[in-house]
């Protein structure tokens, strides 16, 4: 079944009128209390991760072009419907005078009827993902790399700075080394033929 959908979202790409992106969008959580990784300290000692607070919590909304790796990100309280939406609003502003394929997956916030709905308006072609699938999305692997850079065994002072700092991390990469991060250039990527038609 998941063949059948990668087939299907080839066939579907090569088929957009010809001033199109293709851009794989995805939504990452950050949390005030940080991700644990793997790091070094002394022999026989655990490394200590020190926490205080309430773990408060952002949404970061992403997309990135699979051809050129332009990025934007949203910031947000929450992942509703309107929260989704207001990410639309702003693909749609950036990208004025192309037409939109947003490569993603069926979380509620994408499939609910008003977001749907809303990218029909803006003439979008939504390319569903299949099920449990994120080594599909790029975007997935780019927001290992911000928090392993960013947020790992670290907590900050408060949310919004972790935000601010994760956001600069993504943004500061050159739209090659987003391209080369998200492994969209390995040949393995299963995009990569399509793309390049």
């Amino acid at each position: 079944r998941a063949r059948k959908k990668k087939r299907r979202i080839r066939r579907e790409i090569l088929a957009l009128p010809r001033r199109s992106v293709v851009l794989a969008e995805d939504e990452t959580d950050l949390l005030l209390f940080p991700p644990l990784r793997a790091a070094w300290s002394p022999r026989g000692q655990s490394a200590e991760v020190l926490l205080s607070g309430w773990n408060a919590r952002r949404v970061v909304f992403g997309v990135m072009n699979l051809r050129t790796g332009n990025r934007l990100f949203l910031p947000r309280q929450k992942q509703r419907g309107e929260d989704f939406r207001a990410f639309l609003d702003l693909i749609h502003d950036h990208y004025r005078g192309w037409h939109v394929a947003l490569l993603l997956d069926e979380d509620p916030s994408h499939t609910a009827q008003g977001s749907k709905s809303l990218a029909e308006r803006m003439k979008m072609t939504l390319l569903w993902l299949p099920k449990r699938a994120p080594s599909l999305n790029p975007m997935d692997t780019l927001w290992g790399q911000g928090k392993d850079e960013i947020s790992a065994n670290k907590q900050y002072a408060t949310i919004d700075e972790q935000v601010d700092r994760f956001h600069g991390f993504l943004s500061g990469l050159t739209d090659h080394e987003a391209l080369h991060t998200a492994g969209i250039f390995s040949k393995r990527f299963w995009l990569k033929r399509t793309l390049s038609k």
